[in-house]
């Protein structure tokens, strides 16, 4: 159980090193919710785009 406090405390640390891994975790978090969400506006932008442009024709071949 010593050696559980012991890493915990840091070395006396402890009061710069938790916050420091806490606030880490939470910009990262922060930063794949944001990535994520802004990846389904894209895909939600495409789509629309896609449906209103219209049809491509096929590549016609030169009968040469």
């Amino acid at each position: 159980m010593e050696q559980i406090q012991a890493f915990l405390a840091m070395g006396g640390y402890a009061a710069f090193v938790w916050p420091a891994f806490i606030t880490t975790f939470a910009v990262v978090i922060g930063l794949a919710v944001a990535s994520w969400r802004s990846l389904k506006r894209a895909e939600a932008r495409l789509a629309l785009l896609e449906q209103a442009r219209p049809p491509r024709r096929g590549r016609q071949r030169n009968a040469a």
